[in-house]
Parts: C-alpha cells; structure tokens; sequence
C-alpha cells in the first residue's frame, strides 16, 4: 500500500508541475508570436508611405498590384482566424471581397482593420485554443500552426512589399 501511496503522490506532484510547464510554453508562443506579428506588420507603415497614385501599380500584368498585395495580406489575416481558427471577422467584414477594395484611404483602413483583429483575437484568446486540432488546406493542424502560416504568409508578402516600394523609389518607413 506504501509504495502505491508514493506512485499515486508522484504522479500527482508531476501533473501539477507539468500543467503549468505546458501553459508557460503556450504563452510564450503567443508572446513570440505577437512579436513577429507586430514585425511583420510594419506593412502598414509602408502603406501609408507608398502614394496614392502608386496604388494601382503592378510591376507586370498579371502580376498583383500594390493595393492588391495589402489587401490580399488583409483578407488572410481574417480568413485563417475565421476558416481554422472559428473567429469570425467583424460583421462588416466582407473576407471574400476584400481583395477588390481600392484606393489608398480604404485599402490602410481594412489592412489596419486585419492587424488590430488579429492582435485582439490572440489577447482573448485561450490557451488551449493553440492546442486543439483544426483543419487548414484539407491537413489536420493546431491553433499554432494556423497562427505559424499567418505569420508565414504575412511575411512573404511584406517582402513583396518592399521591393514594389523600392521599384517605385519609396525607402521603406524603417530603413530611413
């Protein structure tokens, strides 16, 4: 019965210490996240110095223009949280026509819209949403691997980014 006793106090002891452990990793992931997010989303900034006259610019035809490119990291933003995640965008929020919004005022103003739903979205959100098995690209995945394809995403479009700003002559915000 005594060493019963011990195993049931051991496993008790290493449960209650491996829960906390598991929720510490989880807020580091969404720190970390946050970090890269909100580095990622120094975009904006490069959105609101592009002029407005080179929103309409495409290096080629075929080719996403500059309005475009915002808005598509725009709908994205919305789309994982709302498709993967079941949080939904704004009820104002039309996901599968954002990318036809144009002009400079309107295109910052949902890109703006995307990054602050985003940044809100992971403050509420619960721990063991970043754990639960979800669906993305017909794969079965967890919360952090939807938020890794948002940053992914995200990022690869902030370079694409810069180089139509540099195209055009635009010195990107942070590297002046």
């Amino acid at each position: 019965m005594k060493k019963f006793t011990i195993v049931i106090l051991s496993m008790l002891i290493m449960f209650c210490w491996i829960q906390p452990l598991q929720a510490q990793e989880s807020n580091n992931f969404k720190d970390q996240f946050s970090r890269h997010f909100d580095y990622a989303s120094r975009v904006l900034s490069l959105a609101k110095a592009m002029p407005a006259d080179k929103y309409s610019w495409g290096p080629e035809e075929e080719v996403m223009t500059v309005e475009e490119v915002y808005t598509h990291i725009a709908r994205y933003n919305f789309y994982y949280l709302e498709s993967s995640l079941g949080i939904p965008a704004p009820d104002d929020v039309d996901i599968d026509n954002i990318e036809s919004i144009t002009g400079k005022e309107n295109v910052v103003s949902i890109l703006e819209r995307s990054i602050e739903h985003v940044k809100e979205s992971m403050k509420e959100m619960p721990i063991s949403k970043l754990h639960e098995e979800t669906m993305m690209y017909g794969r079965t995945v967890n919360g952090q691997a939807v938020l890794m394809q948002l940053i992914t995403h995200k990022s690869e479009h902030v370079g694409q980014s810069i180089a139509y700003a540099r195209m055009n002559g635009i010195v990107p915000p942070w590297s002046e």
